[in-house]
């Protein structure tokens, strides 16, 4: 069965403050060398899915400069390939927002000018690996309209999002906002009819300043929802925290394997080449992730050192992401710290963020 793919990057948060002044949250860089789209964008690539639009927001310069015109994901093509499309004003939504109906039909020529059978639709900033071809195949085998996937999660609690009460047969009984304990969290991620999409936006049109997932919630009596449970590893980026800490992730073998270590679904991105990383003498690092192009004559510990950075004699970084072309001074100690591209801390400063809420420094600036 066709399939085509729908990427939705025009959402984002207030919380991440400076980090997106002049970006998407899609386009926020990941693990030393990524962005956060590249997973969106390699898991349809890897799934054969050759057509693929990406709404993007009106500051989409970043996100523009990074996926040109797909052909780091083979979406280069005379015939589909990737397809930039604009979004609405009004990207930042309200809790767990993703499929902003307006943006939905603001491009429903993407969706009419194809005769796919089915359309995937994802967000952009979920570090995960996953192979769509069985959730196209058990859709398919389906009289419902929609297959929403979800993950099973110890602690519903400490998620942001929405969660699916799934009955005995496996249809959606109810989408929540909230749950405890175990819960089936939604990935941001369904699988829908093409024409059932058409006609949704003809039935709900009026209502186009809500997301579609909360127009389902809230007509449930009229739907019929299947689910696709995802059993890996699925990194949820919401807040500040959220983002260190699936940053931090990277550092764990199992799941560092996993996403990134499948040669049949690799996670591509924009090719950029360094030097490799020079560790000096007096360099000590633990737990981290260090990309191409580092000087090292500090400490580092549980941190993700993008490419070029330098940090200085005496340095310490702890529970911290320092993003490209960073500079840490002489005897400088960070932990708990996001630092964006081009930031430089001058010899001896001192910068503690706690866990929950870790310290932004935004791009270019000097502390």
């Amino acid at each position: 069965m066709k399939t085509i793919g729908l990427i939705s990057a025009n959402y984002g948060s207030s919380s991440f403050g400076d980090l997106l002044e002049n970006r998407t949250l899609a386009s926020l860089p990941y693990g030393g060398r990524y962005r956060l789209i590249d997973f969106a964008l390699s898991n349809m690539a890897n799934s054969g899915i050759t057509t693929v639009g990406v709404i993007a927001p009106y500051n989409s310069g970043s996100l523009i400069d990074h996926i040109g015109d797909g052909s780091e994901w083979s979406l280069g093509r005379k015939n589909g390939g990737l397809f930039l499309m604009p979004g609405s004003a009004f990207g930042v939504q309200s809790r767990g927002s993703r499929f902003l109906l307006r943006d939905l039909l603001k491009n429903i020529k993407f969706f009419e000018r194809d005769d796919a059978d089915y359309v995937i639709m994802s967000g952009s900033s979920d570090v995960w690996n996953i192979d769509f071809e069985p959730l196209i195949k058990q859709h398919s085998k389906t009289d419902k309209p929609i297959t929403m996937v979800y993950k099973k999660v110890p602690k519903g609690e400490d998620y942001h999002g929405y969660f699916l009460n799934i009955d005995d047969s496996g249809k959606v009984a109810d989408i929540r906002t909230e749950s405890f304990g175990w819960s089936n969290y939604f990935t941001d991620c369904f699988i829908v009819d093409r024409d059932y999409m058409l006609d949704f936006m003809n039935w709900f049109g009026a209502l186009e300043y809500m997301d579609m997932i909360e127009i389902m919630r809230t007509n449930m009596e009229t739907m019929d929802i299947a689910t696709f449970e995802f059993k890996g590893y699925l990194g949820k980026i919401k807040n500040p925290s959220d983002f260190l800490k699936v940053n931090q992730a990277m550092s764990d073998y199992d799941i560092r394997n996993e996403v990134f270590c499948n040669p049949e679904r690799q996670i591509y991105t924009k090719t950029q080449d360094e030097a490799p990383v020079f560790h000096l003498p007096e360099a000590d690092v633990r737990n981290s992730v260090i990309s191409a192009g580092c000087v090292i004559e500090g400490r580092v510990e549980n941190s993700i050192i993008f490419r070029s950075v330098y940090v200085g004699k005496g340095a310490v970084i702890r529970n911290s992401v320092i993003m490209m072309h960073g500079e840490i001074g002489d005897g400088a100690v960070l932990d708990n710290v996001i630092a964006d591209k081009y930031v430089k801390i001058n010899e001896g400063v001192k910068l503690y963020g706690g866990g929950g809420e870790p310290i932004i420094i935004g791009k270019e600036k000097t502390i």
